[in-house]
């Protein structure tokens, strides 16, 4: 598939990118070999492939979903300057 100078223009001014003329034949080759090679991977036939979420074999190390730590919160409460149901009060900042 090969783009036309308006078709590379037109993708320029989508894109918000200033493309001079000069550079324009050079940017419609490059979009038009990039365009040719999905085309070519578009062909594949992928049936009977299963998605992956990597290339490499691997599995998530995940860890167990377990508590480690104590509620902590009435002893981080008693030093706050003031507290009320459980929250911190901070002073206004914006009015």
């Amino acid at each position: 598939m090969s783009l036309a100078p308006d078709e590379v223009r037109n993708i320029a001014h989508l894109a918000r990118l200033a493309i001079g003329d000069e550079d324009v034949p050079a940017h419609a080759d490059n979009l038009s070999r990039i365009l040719e090679l999905v085309d070519q991977m578009q062909q594949v036939d992928t049936k009977g492939v299963e998605p992956m979420a990597h290339p490499l074999e691997g599995g998530q190390r995940l860890r167990p979903d377990e508590v480690i730590e104590e509620d902590q919160r009435e002893a981080f409460q008693k030093l706050a300057p003031q507290t009320e149901v459980g929250l911190y009060l901070v002073p206004k900042v914006i009015e």
